[in-house]
């Protein structure tokens, strides 16, 4: 047994490691205690869980609506890793600077990012998205459909697999813009699969989402010393929780040696 002078001692410890790591409390109980007990009480998952509340407080046919839905449910009611408004704010611009007519999403999750990203794009351009997951592709086609874009491709098949049949399965020559938003440790071997597999030309961005948290720490390694990429992080915060330092790389694809420090 500890004494309760002992126990006393430590008490400001605690109380101070409560107040550092409150927000991370936060993601803890929202993302993780919330998700398994309304996963044993519901008998959905999380994505499911989504799905119906957009399918109830959202306009079908209109993305913005959609897109507030999931934000209000993800602020609210359950944490899902979209990249949310703020950040989402930097991929609207982005994409309507660049007007890339080739976009390849990996990590499509619950259709989110794909409703985003889709209602940038200029006229004839093509958004593929990637996802694994079998269940969370269903809700993320049944999303995109319900935004009105029935022309995008949906792939379900892990990212490392789709990558080099880009060319061969779907004719695509080069990707003018790659949002990489799926696991983490596949950023850096699917980032050299795209440029061993010539899917990157001159001027080709990529935005990777999340690589200070969870982090891609090898990812940044890498773009930091291969000299391809004129890159930049945006300084943000996880999405649905402030309080907790984010962050997107932006790297654009040289070919060459001659990149920079962001």
């Amino acid at each position: 047994m500890v004494s309760p002078a002992i126990a006393l001692a430590f008490l400001p410890l605690v109380v101070t490691l409560i107040i550092r790591y409150r927000y991370y409390f936060v993601l803890f109980y929202r993302a993780f205690l919330v998700r398994v007990w309304q996963d044993c009480a519901t008998g959905l998952s999380r994505e499911e869980r989504a799905f119906q509340y957009v399918l109830t407080n959202a306009t079908p046919g209109d993305p913005d609506s959609i897109l507030e839905a999931f934000d209000q449910w993800c602020s609210k009611v359950e944490f899902i890793s979209n990249i949310g408004p703020k950040k989402g704010k930097i991929l609207d611009r982005l994409l309507m600077e660049q007007s890339p007519m080739t976009v390849l999403e990996l990590g499509a999750h619950c259709g989110y990012s794909a409703v985003r990203m889709a209602r940038c794009l200029p006229l004839g351009a093509r958004l593929y998205s990637v996802e694994m997951d079998q269940r969370n592709a269903t809700i993320a086609e049944k999303v995109i459909r319900l935004a009105g874009f029935d022309d995008d491709t949906l792939i379900v098949s892990p990212s490392d697999e789709v990558i080099p049949r880009l060319r061969s399965d779907y004719g695509l020559e080069t990707v003018d813009f790659v949002f990489m938003d799926h696991w983490k440790k596949c950023y850096l071997p699917d980032l050299q699969l795209l440029e061993g597999s010539g899917l990157l030309g001159k001027g080709s961005m990529i935005l990777a989402d999340n690589v200070l948290f969870p982090g891609a720490p090898n990812f940044l390694r890498y773009v930091r010393k291969s000299g391809l990429y004129e890159w930049r992080i945006h300084q943000a915060t996880l999405e649905y929780i402030r309080g907790i330092r984010d962050g997107m790389a932006e790297l654009v694809y040289q070919g060459i040696k001659g990149g920079r420090a962001g």
